[in-house]
Parts: C-alpha cells; structure tokens; sequence
C-alpha cells in the first residue's frame, strides 16, 4: 500500500537544521533523528520503514549503520541513501544500485570551505608559518632567517580531481596568486579542464612540475592509493603535498618515508585512513607538516549552505525529480519501478 509520509532517518545532530527545513518546506515529509545508542532493535525497526536515510561522516558512523547490503536488507521501504558532504565512501554504492536505491552525495555545497583550507595549507607550509610558530614557543632568541619562506606568486600548482572543490582551488590560485594551474582528471576533456582554468596533464607531468600538489578527488576503487612513494618520489624536493579528500587516496606510510627521504619540502592533511588519527601517528612527528582534524569542509557557512542543498534535494527526490547529485543513475530503472509501488506514483524519467 502506498504510503502519504515520506520517511527519512539519521543518527547526526549535524543534520538538525536538514531536518528542520525538509520539515518547513514539506508537511508530508518527516526527517528524525535516533541514537546510535538506543536500543538496536528500536533502530532496525525506524530504518525498516524509513524511505531516505541521511548517513553521517565515516568520523561519526558506528556499525550496523553503514549503508551496505546488510542494512539494505532490513530496510525493504528504503528508496534513497544520501551522504553529509561530497564524498561517499561510508555508502556501499554497488549494493545499493543492485537494490534499485538511489545514492546521492552534498557534492559543490561546501566547496568554498575545503577549497580556502586547501589553500591555507599552501601558504601556511610556504611561509613556514606552523614551524616558526613552534619554535618560538620553545625556544629564545630565535634566528628568523631560519624560517625564510616562498611566495605563492607565479608559481605552478598541481590538482588531482578537478570538480567542484579541484576548480574553485583552481580559480584562486590562477586568480589570487597567477599561478600555472596543471589539472589531472581523467574524466574531463582538455576543453573542460581549459574552462575550468586548468591545463590537462598525466599525472606523472604534474608531479613533475607542480610545486604544489592537492588533492580533491573521491575514494574510490581507482583513487584508493592514488598517490604512493613513488609518486612523491616525482615531486621536487622544493614542493609541498596537500590533501583535502579523502582518507586512503594517499598512502600514509609511503608518505611518511618520503618525508623522512627528503624527497619533498613538507605536507599539509586533513584526512587519515583513521579519523580521528591517533596522537602519535608518525606524520605529527614532522615539523613541516600540518595536520587537521578532517575539518576542512567544516565552517559556519560551509555548514548552512549543505543543509539547505541537502533538504533541498531530499524534496526533489520524493517530488519524484532526478536528484542535481545523483551518484549511481544505473539504479534508475528498478528504482522508478519501487518509488511507484512504495509511493503511489511514478517519478520522472532519467533522460
């Protein structure tokens, strides 16, 4: 039987204000949160007749709650799973496009925050800002010249995922700093990357030349350990390694021997296979190293503006349109087929 309430469930207070505005925009949608602590039994019931679930970060997800085949199993209502921000790697995509069940991600909603972070890197590693900061906490009369930096002006920068974040980092960079920006993404055409203020490179010629080189592609089987020691091993030793991503599209190990080889000047992350990584994790070890807690992406207004795309695109979904963030449109056809039968009416077609 079709039902009038659309039902979505999250585990997140991040998602408050999501929920709060799906609720003033539909009064036939209903976005709650539950526990990770309540009673597992309680929760598995919630999800079984929930129609979206809203995941949280890989930071804050606890299992059973991964969305996987075994979560897809007991939510027979679910139509669509969406992740916090732009990447969606806590979300099994295969399984749930096997299931007829629509992922969506918050892709370009916090853009702005990850890009300038990004950037903050780039100038705080150049000007040794963080290193010169620590030794005058430590030591006397300290000889500045020691701490001499390089200006971001006219030099070359290398990104690796040229999408929402990858071309605003872009857009600064040749615009604040008239650097030479070198793009690798193999999905964009040399005339893509062009428009989006980029020169279209094979990723061995921007190590190669990029005096600096971030990261801001998703985790995915083919950008698991994009970036390794041999890879780092390409760089300048004058140049600096930026990742904003992802957890996993570097490999940390490889990065820390480069750094003890010397082979680049330092680095500056934001994410770790293990969020949040251990104090003792042997890339804090360096002082021409700058690490963040996975908290790019998160700002006042990174934050407002994902909750308004966010409840947004929950309202698209159960209006029946093609979400503007759809991950897996292979689960289109099954999908249309269960929208109709769990909710009484077809949604749009995919073309």
């Amino acid at each position: 039987m079709a039902t009038n309430i659309k039902r979505i469930i999250y585990f997140h207070q991040r998602l408050d204000a999501t929920a709060t505005r799906v609720k003033s925009l539909r009064s036939d949608m209903d976005m709650t949160r539950y526990s990770f602590d309540a009673p597992e039994e309680e929760n598995w019931a919630e999800m079984a007749r929930s129609h979206g679930y809203h995941a949280c970060a890989r930071t804050e997800m606890r299992d059973p709650w991964f969305p996987d085949a075994n979560l897809i199993a007991r939510a027979p209502n679910l139509l669509a799973v969406c992740s916090l921000g732009a990447g969606y790697d806590v979300i099994d995509v295969d399984a749930c496009t096997k299931a007829g069940i629509l992922v969506c991600n918050q892709s370009g909603a916090n853009k702005e925050a990850v890009a300038e972070h990004a950037l903050g890197f780039m100038l705080a590693l150049s000007k040794k800002m963080v290193s010169a900061d620590r030794a005058m906490r430590r030591q006397k009369n300290l000889e500045r010249f020691l701490y001499t930096g390089n200006d971001l002006l006219g030099k070359t920068v290398g990104i690796i995922g040229l999408g929402n974040i990858g071309s605003r980092v872009a857009e600064l960079c040749k615009g604040l700093f008239k650097m030479d920006v070198l793009a690798y993404d193999p999905y964009l055409t040399k005339e893509q990357i062009t428009s989006r203020n980029g020169t279209k490179v094979e990723l061995n010629e921007l190590l190669e030349r990029a005096d600096y080189v971030t990261v801001h592609c998703p985790r995915t089987e083919e950008t698991f350990g994009l970036i390794g020691y041999e890879q780092i091993a390409r760089m300048k030793p004058s140049a600096y390694f930026v990742n904003t991503s992802r957890g996993g599209t570097y490999k940390e190990d490889d990065l820390v021997r480069a750094l003890k080889d010397k082979k680049i000047a330092g680095a500056g992350i934001d994410v770790f296979m293990e969020e949040p990584p251990p104090t003792d994790h042997p890339l804090m070890a360096f002082d021409n190293v700058i690490v963040s807690p996975h908290n790019a992406g998160i700002t006042h207004e990174a934050m407002a503006n994902v909750s308004v795309v966010s409840a947004d695109q929950w309202v698209d979904i159960f209006e029946g349109k093609v979400p503007p963030r759809l991950i897996n449109p292979k689960a289109w056809p099954r999908y249309s087929e269960r929208f109709e039968r769990i909710l009484g009416f077809k949604p749009q077609p995919l073309g």
